[in-house]
């Protein structure tokens, strides 16, 4: 067992999916390499999809996707549950299910190896929920914590959900609240109320698997979920790979309790600039903006929710669906359009 008194948070330098590589410096490292692809390859680099697709027979394929991260919270199993959730996330974006899984862990073995141990407990506390077998990894001893999975997951090709296939007309409905970067930051340089903490490790630890089927039963055109480039970087991702316009109505955006105090106490993430350089060529904003609720935007989120976009007709019935089965903070955040001579694909509509 491990020691009561360690804190996962102060091991490490920047937290969470905030401590993801800039958006911008990730995609000029990507650029101009030459990867190969064979004719099953139904989905890869292109779109910034949340996974890779590979098509084993027209009723057959293999979905592949790794994530990992810093600790965003100092109880080590409770950081694992929440690593393997957002790692578990990848597939059910894309609708499918996963079925096996590797971990991936970075660990200073002159620590408490205990506390590995409840890392990868949690982990596999996750997984076995997910119905997801755990069947090997990989470990290197390096200073910085990391914890995470690569995962396969299976699907019909006819039924991906992409970045790629929102339509004009869908409602766009967003599954879980803002502000994890902030608080996760809050966790880390401060003492927030136990209420605030205990709410935001809910939200990261809850799988997107009831969402994720809720989705499929009801025909969503495409979906993506909300993580480390925040709601600006992810939707702009999604609205210019399907060729459109993205509309949020941010008051009617889910946030959680105490992100806000948060954002007032200035516990931005780099994530929050970054992002917003990423985005800021596609972003308009409508309206008198609250500055409290436009970082919300750019907040880098931890093991987020889904974006989803669903025919208008039958976004009323999903939201009700996800409601029910326990995404309870499920809203319909705005619509999708059709792009005109004053804007390009990609753009963003944030309406005050």
């Amino acid at each position: 067992m491990a020691s009561k008194d360690v804190r996962l948070t102060q091991m490490v330098t920047s937290a969470g999916c905030a401590a993801k590589i800039f958006p911008f410096i990730l995609s000029d490292a990507l650029k101009d390499i030459n990867w190969y692809n064979d004719e099953n390859v139904l989905v890869g680099f292109s779109g910034s999809d949340d996974a890779g697709v590979y098509r084993i027979n027209d009723e057959l394929a293999l979905i592949h996707t790794t994530d990992f991260f810093t600790p965003v919270v100092d109880d080590p199993y409770t950081f694992g549950q929440i690593a393997a959730a957002n790692s578990l996330s990848d597939v059910y974006a894309m609708g499918g299910v996963p079925v096996n899984a590797l971990n991936i862990t970075a660990f200073p073995q002159k620590e408490d190896i205990g506390i590995l141990k409840e890392i990868l407990a949690g982990g596999a506390s996750k997984a076995e929920e997910a119905k997801c077998s755990i069947i090997g990894g990989h470990s290197v001893d390096i200073p910085n914590i990391l914890y995470g999975l690569a995962v396969t997951g299976i699907i019909n090709p006819g039924n991906i959900k992409g970045n790629d296939t929102a339509k004009p007309g869908d409602a766009l409905i967003l599954t879980k609240a803002l502000g994890t970067g902030v608080l996760n930051n809050a966790v880390k340089y401060s003492n927030p109320e136990k209420k605030y903490v205990d709410e935001l490790i809910k939200s990261m630890s809850r799988l997107n698997k009831s969402a994720s089927e809720a989705m499929v039963r009801n025909k969503a055109n495409g979906c993506t979920d909300i993580t480390g480039f925040g709601l600006a970087g992810h939707s702009m991702q999604m609205a210019k790979a399907s060729d459109c316009v993205f509309n949020f109505e941010v008051n009617k955006l889910p946030v959680l309790d105490g992100a806000l105090q948060a954002i007032r106490d200035k516990y931005l993430t780099r994530g929050d600039k970054s992002n917003r350089m990423y985005t800021e060529e596609f972003v308009r904003n409508q309206g008198s903006v609250d500055k409290e609720k436009e970082h919300l935007l750019y907040d880098p989120q931890t093991s987020g929710g889904l974006l989803i976009s669903v025919p208008e007709s039958s976004a009323d019935k999903l939201l009700k669906e996800l409601i029910e089965n326990g995404d309870t903070v499920s809203c319909i955040a705005g619509y999708v359009t059709d792009c005109d001579k004053d804007t390009k694909p990609g753009t963003l509509n944030f309406i005050y």
